[in-house]
């Protein structure tokens, strides 16, 4: 089996693989864990909880963007499984040509999820990631990662506009019964949801001008259902996106 783990800024997904068989996943909030020595205990008591044995993990591939975990995602590795994990970078064989000015600079995940669409949709492509920051990925048909666009995240953003604004108190981000509030709270959803999604339409928009080919659309990360409904270029959600990419660089290798 594989475990891989995508170490994000907000939350770390964990998936367990057989073969190509996604037998689990689970996410965890980061602020939530506590400290890093909990790691390993946690993995071990999901493991517990979806039935499989940990003794059975092969391999362990990490896509993480926040090197304060790096450490102790090693150290669970080593303590708990046995295992030294291979982290994903710009050196990873994944079939693509990095256009990238500088390919070290690249997130793993943007690289995860460039592989993971590819792979499961074919090329062009383009991969909108919803999390702390949204990040927009071109693939083109010659199998090159063009780069992409970074914009605040949904959450990111709306959390600035409750925090800045005195008046304004927090308020759930979910589609209103209509664009035109009627009151503070509904002008709020009106403008968080439909401007957020105005900018992921701009932004694809922009992209699609400039790409030469018909690219497919796919998004993934905690929002990708809530925007799917409300942007005309997104064709596709796939929740597991990421970890499946980090499968076909483990399968690569």
């Amino acid at each position: 089996m594989l475990l891989a783990i995508d170490a994000g800024n907000t939350n770390t997904k964990f998936g367990i693989y057989d073969g190509p068989n996604l037998r689990a996943m689970w996410v965890w909030v980061n602020e939530d864990l506590g400290p890093v020595d909990n790691y390993g205990l946690e993995v071990l008591h999901e493991f517990e909880g979806s039935r499989l044995d940990a003794k059975d993990v092969e391999a362990i591939i990490i896509a993480s963007v926040v090197p304060q975990v790096n450490d102790a995602l090693k150290s669970m590795s080593d303590r708990y499984f046995g295992l030294t994990p291979k982290f994903v970078d710009h050196t990873a064989n994944t079939g693509l040509k990095l256009l990238y000015d500088q390919p070290s600079q690249l997130g793993a995940d943007r690289i995860a999820d460039a592989v993971g669409a590819v792979e499961k949709y074919g090329a062009p492509c383009i991969v909108v990631d919803f999390g702390t920051a949204t990040t927009f990925n071109a693939v083109n048909a010659k199998l090159e990662y063009l780069g992409g666009i970074i914009a605040p995240g949904l959450i990111t953003a709306a959390d600035a506009l409750f925090s800045r604004a005195a008046q304004l108190g927090n308020v759930e981000i979910e589609r209103p019964k209509k664009v035109i509030g009627t009151s503070t709270v509904e002008a709020m959803q009106s403008g968080i949801f439909y401007g957020y999604a105005s900018l992921v339409d701009g932004l694809i928009e922009r992209m699609l001008e400039v790409m030469e080919d018909a690219p497919k659309v796919v998004a993934t990360g905690g929002a990708a259902p809530l925007m799917r409904h409300a942007s005309k270029y997104i064709h596709q959600v796939d929740l597991t996106l990421t970890l499946d990419g980090l499968r076909f660089i483990h399968e690569r290798a």
